[in-house]
This record gives C-alpha cells, sequence and structure tokens, in this order.
C-alpha cells in the first residue's frame, strides 16, 4: 500500500488528507445525527405531563430547549402556544432553519471533499502524462521504466480521487436527506403537541402515533 501511495506522486498528499477528513465527518455525523439525540423518545411525554399539570413556565421551556433539536422545536410551538396558529407555525419554521443549520454541520466541507477528490485525481492524470510525454521527448520510446512510472502515477490519483469521492458524495447526500426527515417530522410533531395542548388531550397514550 506504502508503494502504491509513493507511486501517486505529491498529489496523493492532499487526497489522503481529503480522505481522513471525510472520514472523521462521517463518523461525526453517524454519532451526532441518531434519531435518539434528535428526536428523544421520552420528550414528548414530559412535555405533555408538564402541560397537563400546567408546569410550562420559562424554566421547564429553557429545560426542552436545551434537551434537544427536537425540544427547540417544541420550545419554539410552546413560548408560542397562545398566540394564532399562524404566527406558531411561523415561530416553528424559523427555529427549524436554525435546527437545519446545527444539523447540516460538516455537510458542505463534504460535499466540497466530493466535489474536489476527483479533480485532485484528474490533476494527477495530467501531472502523470506530463511527465510520459517529457520522457519521450528526452530519450524517446525506449525507456519503459520511465514511461511506465508516468502512467502509474496517472492512473493512481484518478483511482484514489474517485475512491475518496464516491463515498463522500453518497453520504453527503445521505445526511442531507436524513436531515431533511427529521425536520419535517419535528415541524409535524410540534403542531400536533400544540393542538392536543389546545384541547386539553394530554395522554400519552393518544400520542403514540406520533412518536418514533
Amino acid at each position: 500500500m506504502l508503494e502504491i501511495i509513493l507511486a501517486g506522486g505529491w498529489l496523493m498528499v492532499p487526497i489522503l488528507l481529503c480522505s481522513t477528513l471525510s472520514v472523521a465527518i462521517i463518523i461525526e455525523r453517524f454519532w451526532t445525527l441518531r434519531r435518539s439525540k434528535v428526536t428523544p423518545e421520552g420528550l414528548t411525554s414530559m412535555v405533555e405531563d408538564w402541560a397537563a399539570r400546567h408546569e410550562l413556565d420559562a424554566r421547564h421551556l429553557e429545560q426542552i430547549k436545551n434537551e434537544s433539536p427536537l425540544g427547540r422545536i417544541y420550545s419554539a410551538a410552546l413560548i408560542n402556544r397562545k398566540r394564532p396558529r399562524v404566527a406558531i407555525k411561523e415561530a416553528v419554521e424559523d427555529t427549524g432553519r436554525h435546527v437545519v443549520h446545527d444539523l447540516e454541520r460538516f455537510l458542505n466541507t463534504l460535499g466540497t471533499i466530493a466535489g474536489i477528490s476527483p479533480l485532485l485525481g484528474l490533476l494527477g492524470t495530467v501531472v502523470g502524462m506530463i511527465k510520459v510525454f517529457s520522457a519521450i521527448m528526452i530519450s524517446g520510446v525506449g525507456d519503459a521504466n520511465v514511461l511506465a512510472g508516468g502512467i502509474s502515477q496517472a492512473l493512481i490519483t484518478t483511482a484514489a480521487g474517485l475512491t475518496v469521492a464516491i463515498p463522500s458524495y453518497f453520504f453527503y447526500r445521505f445526511f442531507r436527506g436524513m436531515v431533511a426527515e427529521y425536520v419535517i417530522s419535528m415541524e409535524e410533531k410540534a403542531i400536533s403537541l400544540i393542538d392536543c395542548i389546545e384541547r386539553g388531550n394530554t395522554s400519552p397514550a393518544r400520542h403514540s402515533s406520533y412518536e418514533d
């Protein structure tokens, strides 16, 4: 493996750096975007209990807000629960945009890696072919070792760039879709919770349909 990396030339250094950063981001996002962390199961029941006991004061709302991304959206809805429905939806959507920004952390970097890795590989291909033609100009086509070295560098960097880019792009799209799904689900849960509180219906058994 080390011989292959060395044969790829100096452009293997940024490609390997991109690979390391991509793996780190993928692992971090998998850990951060766990469903149990984004939409904890017990949060809705806790809010329902506080609503039933009329304990949705500033202290409890702050606790809900700090609980999770779902808690932030719940908090936005509950703070505005006495306002018109349009105002509640606007507050939930505004908070949802901030939640999306946090949930998409590092995803732009991952998308950038997916975009530049093939270009680094292509640059390696160009550099390798320049070496080949330079060798031909100097010593003709008789020295196969020199020609093979340039061609080898071109192929290795191209393969390395694509190897980094393909999984990076896949996980970039995967995480973007996951975040979008989370946000839509959280906004729906917040509005449903407000509906139930307005009706005075805070029985946990009645909300199992929107619990994950």
